[in-house]
């Protein structure tokens, strides 16, 4: 469990921010802002393990915790993710206990697991510099699975229960569409879906979170007992703010 999977298991809520536009700068812009965590996407955004290192680097200064989404469940690329320094992991699609438990076997060093040894190597282990650093690991890695699919939906109690697992967070896009609801995550069913989800994962006792659809969805999630959640992305902050400054001079062009 890292430092963060073991904040949220504390039911505090915790505000986040999503990173897609893999740039140090931006990194750094938003880490000091305030946020709890930073989500560095490798699934959809155009990141790279280069690109990860520079935006960790750039952010180190900074109290907040940084999360990282591979772009799949790929052991090698998990194994790489932890080696560059990201403490904790939010794996993408995640259907049932067997995936799960995989992912968390990913994570762990032999005999607990199947990860690759490396130390001296490792940016995570200050490249050999910290005494004790592959006993220490099973102990400082977060595993946070994503719930966005009816497989998943239906396994979530059991993805729950699996040891290692430290939270399970929530992805309406994706579950949306595969409810046939494209585009639509505000449709009743998927809300319900939600819903349904969390009380389950409640009910097993681990943390969960959600990308929250804008500020006023989050506060509504924080309410109902969601210890953690997205709520915006750096791509749509500066998106917006830009459409808003040039907005307020269409009337003078």
């Amino acid at each position: 469990m890292s430092d963060f999977t073991d904040l949220i298991a504390q039911s505090s809520p915790l505000v986040g921010l999503w990173q897609a536009l893999a740039t140090p700068y931006t990194a750094e812009i938003c880490a000091g802002a305030g946020y709890d965590w930073l989500l560095f996407d490798g699934e959809h955004a155009p990141n790279t393990l280069q690109t990860l290192v520079g935006q960790l680097q750039a952010i180190s200064r900074h109290p907040v915790h940084p999360v990282a989404r591979p772009p799949s469940d790929d052991p090698a690329v998990i194994k790489q993710y932890l080696d560059i320094g990201f403490p904790t992991l939010l794996v993408p699609m995640v259907d049932d206990a067997v995936q799960a438990a995989r992912i968390v076997a990913s994570t762990r060093f032999p005999p607990e697991g199947f990860r690759g040894v490396a130390s001296a190597t490792s940016r995570a282990s200050g490249f050999g510099a910290e005494p004790g650093y592959l006993a220490a690991q099973r102990n400082r890695v977060g595993v946070i699975v994503q719930i966005e699919s009816l497989a998943g939906l239906d396994s979530v109690e059991a993805i729950a229960a699996v040891p290692g697992v430290d939270a399970l967070f929530i992805g309406p896009g994706d579950l949306s569409a595969a409810m046939g609801h494209l585009g639509n995550p505000r449709h009743p069913d998927v809300q319900a879906a939600i819903d349904d989800a969390f009380g389950k994962i409640k009910a097993a006792g681990k943390p969960a979170g959600i990308f929250a659809l804008d500020a006023e969805d989050a506060r509504k999630r924080f309410a109902q007992g969601f210890s953690f959640a997205s709520v915006g992305t750096d791509i749509g902050v500066l998106a917006s703010s830009v459409r808003a400054l040039r907005a307020g001079f269409k009337t003078e062009t």
